[in-house]
């Protein structure tokens, strides 16, 4: 009996309202599935509270947690709700390119969309340079 492959689910962990911000920016742009990516704040909750909520919302299937920082509480329930790392992964540092590209691609196998999307997230961060006048590598044609 073949088993239909599952949609990778995206649990976006961070302090304070930033999980509500990043996922309604990502739905604002992309309108993903209402289950693509669930937010959840650690506002107002201890340590058990927030592995507990984290834990049962990863649910069956592969699933990624992203979280804001690799330290503190939202990264810390994240490790350990990925103590049995099978189908689950945790991605620290998440930004809004990383979650994009992530809703797009969630169909992929959950090793190759963390890289994928870790990949995406470190080119995304950019300083702008004074004078500059490009975009990526090319120049930007003025007028």
């Amino acid at each position: 009996m073949n088993e239909v492959p599952r949609n990778v689910r995206g649990i976006v962990v961070t302090h304070g309202s930033m999980c509500f911000g990043m996922v309604d920016a990502v739905r604002s742009i992309a309108g993903p599935p209402a289950d693509a990516l669930i937010p959840i704040s650690n506002e107002g909750k201890g340590p058990e509270e927030l592995l507990h909520l984290v834990s049962e919302l990863t649910g069956e299937g592969p699933s990624v947690i992203f979280t804001d920082l690799h330290t503190g509480s939202c990264a810390l329930a994240a490790r350990l709700a990925c103590r049995d790392p099978e189908g689950r992964r945790v991605v620290f540092g998440t930004n809004l390119a990383m979650l994009l590209d992530f809703v797009f691609h969630r169909h992929l196998p959950l090793d190759e969309l963390v890289e994928r999307v870790v990949n995406l997230g470190r080119a995304a961060v950019r300083a702008f340079e004074s004078g500059e006048e490009r975009v990526g590598n090319r120049p930007v044609s003025g007028g």
